[in-house]
């Protein structure tokens, strides 16, 4: 489903910390106008494939719930911890 979009384009997110990420995405990431009605009360199961920082995510988050969705869950299929981002 098409209920976000990217607002302007941003750099690749690789090698940045979760700080620059979460500038990087501020305000990149926005709900489509069209769905508004859609998302309003509805329950969102939002799928990542690798969840990293969890900058991209926040920022999804962040506007299906401001956009009055009454749930996100994120599912993800692989979990980049710290600890192993600290061994590349």
């Amino acid at each position: 489903m098409d209920l976000l979009e990217r607002k302007r384009p941003t750099p690749s997110l690789g090698g940045l910390g979760k700080r620059a990420r979460k500038r990087v995405l501020s305000g990149a990431i926005g709900v489509n106008p069209r769905r508004r009605d859609d998302i309003r009360g509805a329950k969102i199961v939002l799928v990542d494939d690798v969840l990293t920082s969890g900058a991209t995510s926040d920022a999804c988050v962040r506007s299906l719930k401001r956009a009055g969705a009454a749930q996100v869950v994120i599912a993800c299929f692989s979990r980049v911890l710290d600890e192993a981002r600290d061994l590349v």
